[in-house]
């Protein structure tokens, strides 16, 4: 029963990475937009980039995982 739960926490596919992805994102904007009004000027807008940087960070090791794992299991099936 663990597992099949488990599963679910698992990214599979390209189409599941962006939404995740995009849902970082939204996050991050809401997150930055705050910043920009608690601290005006360059501190805020530093901060805004460097939240929106870090979804950038996040969404290419997501992508590059995925890829990762899709070429080890085409080598898995190719030495069967």
């Amino acid at each position: 029963m663990l597992k099949k739960i488990g599963r679910l926490f698992v990214i599979k596919t390209k189409v599941e990475a962006y939404l995740i992805i995009y849902a970082l994102a939204l996050g991050s904007t809401a997150r930055g937009a705050q910043y920009l009004t608690e601290y005006p000027g360059w501190g805020g807008k530093l901060l805004f980039l460097a939240t929106t940087g870090a979804v950038f960070l996040a969404g290419a090791k997501i992508l590059d995982c995925l890829r990762m794992e899709g070429e080890a299991s085409g080598a898995e099936k190719a030495e069967a």
